[in-house]
């Protein structure tokens, strides 16, 4: 492959923002120094403050202008969310506690609402129901899936090791 040089102005269009009345910045740009901060003009001095507890990557020294604090880390999951971030957001040691984080504030969730009397409906809250309406073989698909692995899981569990050792050590008895 052959490297050519091509004229930038005869591009297909270059220059679209040459013209200073197309430019959004143009007004902005003339009024400011090239090392200022385009929006300090409107930037408040204090940021959103900090009046919960907020965890916050190690990579960055200060928090972020904005934060969400809808549901501020408690419990278990508090415990290991404030563990991973420990670790840099390269590390497997961040991203995997906060997935675990998030499986057990799940189940959390269950037992503060059976704490204050209310059964929640997985079936609905899942979208079963919606599946079951449009999706139907896949709904089935998946739950015999999930009905084999549980039973497969709980007749693993529940197995007497006795018996198994004592049938091996008899079959080897018999040879």
């Amino acid at each position: 492959m052959e490297n050519t040089v091509k004229d930038p102005q005869k591009l297909p269009g270059w220059g679209i923002d040459a013209n200073p009345e197309n430019d959004p910045t143009y007004p902005m740009r003339e009024r400011m120094n090239v090392s200022q901060d385009p929006d300090s003009k409107h930037r408040p001095d204090a940021l959103q403050p900090v009046d919960i507890e907020l965890l916050k990557t190690i990579e960055r020294p200060n928090v972020s202008a904005v934060f969400g604090e809808a549901a501020p880390p408690t419990g278990l999951s508090g415990m290991i969310r404030r563990f991973a971030f420990n670790y840099s957001e390269s590390h497997y040691g961040h991203w995997l506690p906060l997935l675990l984080a998030d499986r057990v504030n799940v189940v959390e969730g269950v037992l503060e609402d059976l704490a204050h009397g209310h059964v929640p409906n997985i079936f609905a809250e899942k979208g079963y129901k919606v599946e079951w309406e449009h999706n139907r073989t896949a709904f089935v698909t998946k739950m015999a899936t999930i009905a084999l692995v549980t039973t497969g899981a709980i007749l693993l569990l529940t197995r007497d090791k006795d018996k198994d050792y004592k049938r091996k050590k008899n079959s080897y008895k018999l040879r």
